[in-house]
């Protein structure tokens, strides 16, 4: 008997948003791992912010925030809690990588990324024109020592775990937004430096950071080099 076409596996509806660091973590992961998804860009602009916040987002994070993952009746919010559903819809390729020990290393050092790094880069949001003010001089110094931290990980290794992971997607989408806000990479880490040009060609970083610049451009925000450089590359 064919299979019942009513009875087909519902669709994944992803929410995020064109400036979201932690909406693309989990857009470059799916399509690493070919799972289709249609993408919903909830509104945000530069004056109003994410208003008027998206109705199903608040009504499924109590944050109002994205991401937000609907699959048939479940519902998801926070980006690390929709990667690890991600890992368990389809195992292959692996980016929380296999082994006890790798899985764990690499749940940590995302965890690092959002909750050791990236707080920095938030507190120099605003202050990109006053990085000699205390607290962005503070916020620097911590972005600065944990790129100095990450740069011996990659020593006769092209990814910082070993291979892709998600570890990788979450600390190139944060640095990203640190370099928008200040907190650069120089030559003073040269693997790091060659770490991100190696994510930045992967496909599917590109599906997802291009039209992130192509958006900051008609903002008429800068764009550090690395992300011109994809643009001019497309």
């Amino acid at each position: 008997m064919p299979p019942d076409s009513s009875a087909a596996a519902p669709s994944i509806r992803l929410y995020s948003a064109r400036l979201s660091m932690f909406g693309a973590k989990v857009q470059i992961a799916a399509i690493e791992k070919g799972i289709a998804f249609e993408l919903v860009m909830v509104p945000f602009t530069q004056t109003e912010g994410y208003s008027p916040k998206n109705p199903e987002v608040a009504r499924i994070n109590p944050k109002k925030q994205v991401p937000v993952l609907v699959h048939g009746d479940l519902e998801l919010f926070d980006s690390t809690q929709i990667l690890e559903y991600l890992e368990d819809l389809r195992p292959e390729p692996a980016l929380w990588l296999t082994g006890i020990h790798n899985r764990a290393r690499v749940r940590q050092m995302e965890h690092r990324s959002d909750e050791v790094y990236f707080p920095h880069v938030i507190k120099l949001m605003g202050l990109q024109d006053k990085l000699d003010d205390p607290q962005a001089v503070a916020a620097l110094q911590g972005a600065r020592d944990f790129y100095r931290y990450l740069e011996p990980l990659l020593d006769g290794q092209d990814y910082v775990i070993g291979a892709f992971s998600n570890a990788d997607i979450a600390l190139y989408m944060a640095m990203i937004f640190g370099e928008r806000m200040g907190a650069p990479l120089t030559a003073q880490t040269p693997r790091l430096l060659a770490w991100r040009d190696r994510m930045s060609a992967r496909a599917s970083v590109r599906e997802v950071v291009i039209p992130m610049a192509k958006y900051l451009l008609s903002d008429g925000r800068l764009l550090p080099a690395f992300m011109a450089e994809m643009l001019h590359r497309d």
